[in-house]
């Protein structure tokens, strides 16, 4: 699963506008073969006051942690393709709008994750297709 906090001012996303960032990100997983379930996209809104950088207030910074637990980049140039893709899916939706944004992204073991009592099938698995077509979590 692919699990987005995004850390942001008060008023930078419209309902609107979540929903488009949330889609964006969807896709983003879904056209790698995840089920479009396993994406959950959690929006923060924090005051100014309440976010600093450096210790200064910041009313511009968007701040995301991306934890990945459904697959993990097996090496060095892999995690760079993801970062390069990320930065380009996140630019309209932060610093194209003037927004300074980070990112980081956790790999959580496999094993260590559940949905709705089940354990996630294998990557790649025909369970796993299952369950990207029925956009939900089956047994199998």
């Amino acid at each position: 699963m692919p699990l987005w906090n995004v850390y942001h001012p008060v008023g930078a996303y419209t309902a609107q506008q979540k929903q488009e960032f949330a889609a964006d990100v969807t896709a983003f997983y879904a056209h790698r073969g995840l089920p479009k379930f396993y994406v959950v996209t959690i929006f923060h809104e924090i005051p100014e006051s309440s976010f600093l950088i450096g210790g200064t207030p910041s009313g511009t910074a968007v701040r995301i942690m991306i934890d990945h637990i459904a697959h993990h980049a097996p090496d060095p140039a892999a995690r760079q393709q993801i970062d390069d893709s990320l930065t380009r899916l996140l630019a309209p939706h932060t610093r194209d709008r003037g927004l300074y944004c980070e990112f980081h992204i956790d790999e959580t073991p496999r094993d260590l994750w559940m949905i709705n009592g089940l354990r996630p099938p294998a990557s790649g698995s025909e369970a796993e297709h299952l369950w990207v077509r029925e956009n939900q979590p089956v047994p199998y």
